[in-house]
């Protein structure tokens, strides 16, 4: 008897399917920072967009963690267990608290880190937006404004990421 009652209950059991589960969790530490042969430290990012209405591009960009340091591009350091793409949306997600498509790279930037007087390797992609989330791992110490693209020049305060910028202008515009 307890045989056929566990049979029909699995039988007649349909889970609801997860559609997306999202970390609220960013990941911490350099333990699995990677590297150039130079030393120097890689680092990736996106340019995070959508189109308006009128189809005016938007750009995200996001506060710098500590105040008062302006707006940026969403990047972090790209880790030896994930691909460039991957490494581009995971930070994408953990700053910005978007997903969507990852178009091709944008280019390469070398530039000075101020925190940490070393020289890295910034890759920037842009990324059609196609989801916002209102809870993402960084909420809590982030900002993020949606602006149209020349105020997002205007506003970055990292010149390689300003360049990144033209650069998807130059894109988006032929």
């Amino acid at each position: 008897m307890t045989e056929l009652y566990v049979s029909l209950f699995i039988s007649n059991y349909s889970p609801t399917p997860i559609q997306k589960v999202v970390s609220l969790v960013s990941r911490t530490g350099r333990d699995l920072q990677r590297y150039d042969t130079t030393g120097y430290r890689q680092v990736v990012g996106c340019i995070p967009y959508r189109y308006k209405n009128d189809g005016e591009i938007e750009v995200l960009l996001i506060s710098a963690q500590k105040k008062g340091k302006g707006m940026l591009l969403p990047k972090g350091g790209w880790e030896t267990d994930e691909s460039i793409e991957e490494a581009a949306l995971r930070e994408t997600m953990e700053e910005a608290g978007v997903t969507g498509h990852l178009e091709e790279m944008l280019g390469k930037w070398q530039y000075k880190s101020k925190r940490h007087n070393m020289i890295h390797d910034g890759f920037m992609f842009p990324l059609l937006v196609s989801e916002q989330f209102e809870q993402w791992p960084e909420s809590g110490f982030r900002q993020r404004k949606w602006v149209c693209l020349s105020e997002a020049i205007d506003l970055c305060q990292n010149w390689w990421m300003r360049e990144a910028l033209e650069v998807f202008v130059d894109r988006k515009c032929q």
